[in-house]
């Protein structure tokens, strides 16, 4: 089997594995008894999954691991073998393990309080240094010393990544696990902090089975085929992704690079299997037209700001001639948006492009109702010049006047617009695939990484303002009041 047929037949079976729904945990409702409670009792509830004996047992077990009698390496070992045991169990039992984790291994609520106390009385004078020590050792959480302990011995690292992974689905049902959560992520953004991190390009030289990590966790544009993945790795593409020492062979974010002459407007010709490189020699232009995480487990850890900025770098020093780095990116909470404001978009245009709409579609009455399910009928939307205009109004809306609590309320355009981007421009039938027109009618937008003027706009953002260019802008509409 060759290398080709090898990399296909990888694709299918990742396909496969990646298509079968997941067996969900079943959370328990908030008024159940405590893990406290249950193990200071003699039976079972029907529902709970663990005997109080058995809870009793796991307990100890877990206390073994972080008892301060024992090396770090035994207390490895110990861990080592709760985790096999763990990674074999049911998922009902295994939420009685986070239950456990979070409810009795918390920091000591005495010793917090009385800490506490000591640092308001102190505060103002010469001990309030000593009394601050001791308030922050009182917080240390002996959670942390457990997935310490979890992460000393070859794949615990992996093993509490997936753990949190598992955990993160069920957080908004049961506020007892959040403790657990927040001490993950907070470690988790400790050990993996980028200066710890190497940058590495990935190419079609790296080995076959990190090549099949591209395959696995490229989440804004399916890989289709071999053909596919190897133009994405061709002379005028780049690939570069964050590792740890602890993951050699697994990148924890990576972003895919086209060298172009000029900013992309549309994702089709990026993701041509037949397309000609690029001259290199013309290439001014670098576009980053897909990001993707790759750990379930690190939600809330970032590293795309800092691994933009370092491909950037280095990208510059390979290419002096690159002058521009912007994004073609997706829009994915647009149509859910504009289909739930669309009345408030209809009244925002002028009675001229109103009229001229209604006509464009052909209905008697111009509503949000008889408008989306006008939209929805179309064949082909790009042929409506009138739609596309009121369309990329309302995606310049939505990106450019649109916050929630002080952020913007898509989730791609937080990301780069919290990381000093700004909205260049939008691209009407940029994506027409069935994924980007259930997302956005296949709209997609460029965001501009201006070095120079990073922190500006990040600071403007903290203010309310979102930095957009002039012909973002003049697609805006008019604030109607009331």
């Amino acid at each position: 089997m060759n290398r080709p047929q090898w990399l296909e037949r990888g694709m299918k079976l990742l396909r496969a594995k990646l298509d079968q729904p997941s067996k969900p945990v079943t959370t328990k409702p908030e008024d159940d008894r405590s893990t406290r409670e249950r193990i200071d009792a003699s039976l079972k509830h029907r529902d709970e999954a663990l005997s109080p004996r058995s809870l009793r047992k796991i307990l100890t077990q877990l206390n073994d691991i972080i008892d301060s009698k024992v090396s770090e390496i035994e207390g490895g070992r110990r861990a080592k073998v709760f985790a096999k045991w763990y990674e074999l169990s049911l998922p009902d039992v295994k939420l009685d393990v986070w239950l456990l984790m979070s409810e009795h291994f918390g920091p000591d609520a005495k010793k917090v309080m009385a800490a506490k106390e000591e640092y308001t009385q102190a505060f103002g004078t010469q001990e309030e240094g000593s009394a601050e020590i001791k308030l922050r050792r009182s917080l240390v959480s002996p959670r942390t010393r457990l997935f310490q302990r979890f992460a000393a011995f070859e794949g615990g690292l992996r093993f509490l990544l997936n753990l949190r992974a598992e955990l993160i689905p069920h957080l908004k049902t049961n506020k007892r696990l959040v403790a657990l959560d927040a001490e993950l992520e907070n470690l988790f953004s400790t050990w993996l902090d980028v200066a710890f991190l190497e940058l590495k390009r990935l190419s079609w030289d790296s080995p076959a089975s990190l090549i099949e990590k591209l395959i696995q966790y490229e989440a804004v544009h399916d890989i289709r085929s071999w053909a596919d993945l190897k133009n994405r790795l061709d002379s005028d593409r780049r690939c570069y992704g964050f590792f740890h020492p602890n993951l050699p062979s697994e990148p924890l974010i990576f972003v895919e690079v086209a060298l172009l002459s000029e900013i992309a407007d549309s994702i089709t010709p990026l993701l041509d299997e037949n397309a000609a490189p690029e001259n290199l020699q013309k290439a001014n232009v670098a576009i980053f037209y897909s990001i993707s995480n790759t750990q379930a487990g690190l939600r809330g850890v970032g590293f795309g700001d800092s691994l933009i900025k370092r491909v950037v770098q280095v990208l510059k020093d390979e290419f002096p001639k690159l002058k521009t780095f912007a994004t073609l990116s997706p829009i994915p909470g647009l149509k859910a948006w504009a289909t739930k404001n669309m009345d408030n978009l209809i009244d925002r245009i002028g009675d001229k492009e109103s009229k001229a709409l209604q006509k464009s579609l052909g209905l008697i009455e111009l509503n949000s109702a008889e408008l989306i399910k006008a939209i929805d009928g179309l064949e082909d939307l790009t042929k409506n010049a009138v739609l596309e205009s009121f369309l990329k109004q309302a995606a310049a809306v939505y990106l450019g006047q649109t916050l929630v609590d002080g952020h913007p309320v898509d989730a791609v355009a937080k990301f780069h617009l919290h990381n000093g981007a700004r909205i260049e421009r939008i691209n009407w039938g940029a994506d027409p695939s069935t994924k980007g027109y259930k997302q956005s009618w296949g709209i997609m937008v460029n965001y501009l990484y201006d070095l120079r003027k990073l922190d500006r706009h990040r600071m403007l953002l903290a203010k309310g303002k979102i930095t957009v260019s002039s012909d973002v802008e003049d697609l805006f509409l008019p604030v109607k009041k009331d």
